[in-house]
């Protein structure tokens, strides 16, 4: 038993609210307009000392003009496959409609237990609306308000009845999470779904079709992580409407509780000045970065092509160039894995701590062979370097005279420090105190 709990229903009936009040967070967009959620979204969950996973679908419609429908219909299917109860959410106020009865029919026909949710009942003067709904033929009913909260409770210990205890300790929070980031269209889902080996995200040609950040669990091949996909980051000038503001929102703070960000880019188009805004914010955050170069099938290629399209890179994100770079195409799953691999190793790199007798024994001398330039007559004398204990890596130098220590000197000693030590795709931070 895997504990799992899927939300479905028609669009706007408030799955989104419960499936945030279930996990705790914000973490689904809210908003007022049908169809914003569309891809699958995971949380976890707890109640009376069982944990358990959520999953947040877009809203299950035919005959519309939205041109994700079917796409959402089968996240549906996927979510309700995995599941093992089901939540179907229905609209108190509006009472029953004719795409309600027909979920209904597909869920009836499951094998699966299933819970008919009657939000909306906010109050007790609309608490006997709820009744009509016993005519979908689903025998588990509870009227609920997924905004206040009032009837969750009731609900939770009825699901929970079918969960077993989790024996599995796992601490989740030193999980890896690898987040994909990048302007809109560039292969975000894609890359992830080729990774999974399913179809987790909605793709589409149309830039801005994922609006959540959604995590999915990566195990296999000896490595056990959390992908994140995340929402196209475009100019903030062409950022128009109330759900894309959110969802950049969502996509600074995956980036901002990430260990590696893949940032991609696409070929056709150039590493352009936002490629370059995105992966100063994974920098600002002291993030791994690797970047990937997508849809380099589609170039026309000489010779020196690659080493020129690197050559580019390299110097518009100096002086963070110590970036793995590579030139893949998800479509012909060209490198992609090599990307993987790579950013678990610049995860590695941003856990690496250099012993201090290792680093005065080997940065002393050659601090004694190239000593900081003098400054007003004065003469710098560094004493004694140590690596401070945070989560990424930061080195304190003690000298005489801190304040007189060079920008290009810090820099010759950061790339020494890279050189020596593997710290490829990693922020590096040098401290310069008096002794």
């Amino acid at each position: 038993m895997k504990n799992i709990v899927a939300l479905v229903g028609r669009p706007n009936t408030g799955k989104s609210t419960l499936f945030n009040r279930l996990v705790g967070t914000r973490q689904a967009i809210v908003d007022s307009v049908s169809g914003v959620t569309r891809d699958r979204n995971y949380g976890k969950s707890e109640w009376t000392s069982y944990e358990f996973s959520v999953i947040d679908t877009g809203g299950y419609i035919d005959n519309s003009e939205d041109i994700y429908e079917n796409e959402i219909k089968k996240q549906v299917h996927l979510a309700i496959d995995e599941a093992d109860v089901i939540l179907f959410l229905v609209d108190g106020r509006e009472g029953i409609t004719p795409m309600d009865e027909d979920i209904a029919k597909m869920l009836r026909i499951s094998d699966k237990p299933v819970y008919l949710v009657v939000n909306k009942i906010d109050s007790a003067l609309n608490y006997n609306d709820h009744m009509e709904f016993y005519a979908l033929g689903i025998e588990h009913l509870f009227a609920i308000s997924a905004s206040s909260g009032s009837g969750t409770g009731d609900l939770l210990d009825s699901v929970v009845q079918h969960f077993t205890h989790n024996t599995e300790e796992e601490d989740l929070e030193n999980i890896p999470k690898i987040t994909v980031v990048g302007r809109p269209n560039v292969g975000k889902s894609s890359i992830i779904n080729t990774f999974l080996g399913n179809d987790r995200n909605i793709v589409t040609p149309l830039a801005g079709t994922t609006r959540d950040s959604v995590y999915s669990r990566y195990k296999g091949f000896g490595f056990d992580f959390y992908l994140v996909d995340t929402a196209g980051l475009r100019k903030k000038k062409n950022v128009d409407e109330n759900i894309e503001f959110y969802s950049v929102m969502r996509t600074v703070r995956a980036i901002e509780s990430s260990d590696v960000c893949i940032v991609m880019c696409d070929a056709t188009q150039g590493f352009e000045a936002q490629d370059l805004n995105i992966l100063s914010l994974a920098q600002r955050n002291k993030k791994g970065v690797v970047i990937a170069v997508n849809k380099w099938d589609l170039i026309e290629k000489s010779t020196n092509t690659l080493r020129d399209f690197e050559t580019s890179i390299r110097r518009k994100i100096a002086p963070f160039n110590d970036v793995p770079i590579f030139f893949i195409s998800v479509i012909k799953k060209q490198r992609i894995f090599n990307v993987l691999e790579s950013a678990m190793e610049v995860y590695e790199n941003t856990k690496r701590r250099i012993s201090t007798s290792e680093l005065n024994n080997t940065l002393l001398e050659i601090v004694k062979q190239n000593p900081p330039p003098m400054q007003k007559d004065k003469v710098i004398r560094i004493k004694y370097i140590t690596q401070l204990p945070t989560a990424h890596p930061q080195f304190v130098f003690f000298c005489n005279l801190p304040q007189y220590v060079r920008e290009d000197y810090k820099r010759f000693l950061e790339n020494k420090i890279r050189s020596i030590w593997n710290f490829t795709g990693v922020s590096i931070d040098l401290y310069f105190r008096k002794k």
